[in-house]
């Protein structure tokens, strides 16, 4: 289970950003002032930061600024100006992207998981994930098994890299769908098993033992196992 770490000096924003994220898997920690914030990045590994520029006392681009000296866990900044200097601003103080409020499930989501997925790639050695016999190229999109590779589309490849990254873990349709469409919220849910579905013919063709791998969860989704 990922880890975020929420910075708002508002409770009911606290409360709404884990009421939207807590569904989807992740464990969340809250600050209500930068001080705290900071304190509790020290204290327990966090996967990534969402952090309220305004505030009182230490606004987030100075906590921003702050947690740079001492970690690169990935920044999203949420603020109610759309200016583009604040943009600007947040991402010259090391920020990796920028949320204007109001904002809705979906975006919260998508923006969470594209981060968290080029966080994840970039601290990858050598670009490679493997899982027993498996392993996953994000250099050529490809899933190779023993000696045999086989050549991924790029939803493919998201839907694979989501699963395998946190094998045993079952995935809902929506999560497949935020990892691997991001902000394309007007794909249809039902685009994902149709996915699954090619995925697994692929596979199948080229030898891969996917039955004992990629399985369905009846009534919610799909799992690595």
């Amino acid at each position: 289970m990922r880890t975020i770490l929420l910075v708002d000096d508002e409770q009911r924003m606290l409360d709404l950003l884990e009421l939207f994220l807590a569904p989807h898997g992740f464990k969340c920690l809250t600050a209500t002032n930068g001080k705290e914030g900071l304190e509790n990045l020290g204290k327990e590994k966090v996967h990534l930061v969402l952090l309220d520029v305004m505030m009182p006392d230490m606004d987030g681009w100075e906590v921003c600024r702050k947690i740079r000296r001492f970690s690169d866990v990935p920044v999203i900044m949420l603020t109610a100006r759309s200016d583009k200097s604040d943009l600007v601003k947040g991402l010259d103080n090391g920020a990796d992207d920028y949320i204007t409020k109001p904002f809705d499930e979906g975006e919260l989501t998508a923006r969470v998981n594209a981060v968290l997925r080029r966080y994840s790639t970039e601290e990858k050695d050598g670009q490679h994930t493997v899982y027993g016999d498996f392993v996953l190229n994000r250099d050529s999109y490809a899933l190779q098994h023993k000696n045999k590779d086989v050549q991924l589309t790029l939803k493919e490849f998201y839907i694979i890299e989501t699963l395998i990254t946190q094998p045993k873990r079952t995935f809902t349709r929506e999560q497949l769908l935020l990892a691997a469409w991001e902000y394309d919220t007007y794909t249809d849910i039902r685009t994902v098993d149709s996915h699954i579905r090619n995925l697994r013919e692929k596979l199948k063709i080229a030898g891969f033992p996917m039955d004992e791998f990629l399985k369905t969860v009846w009534g919610i989704g799909y799992k690595w196992y």
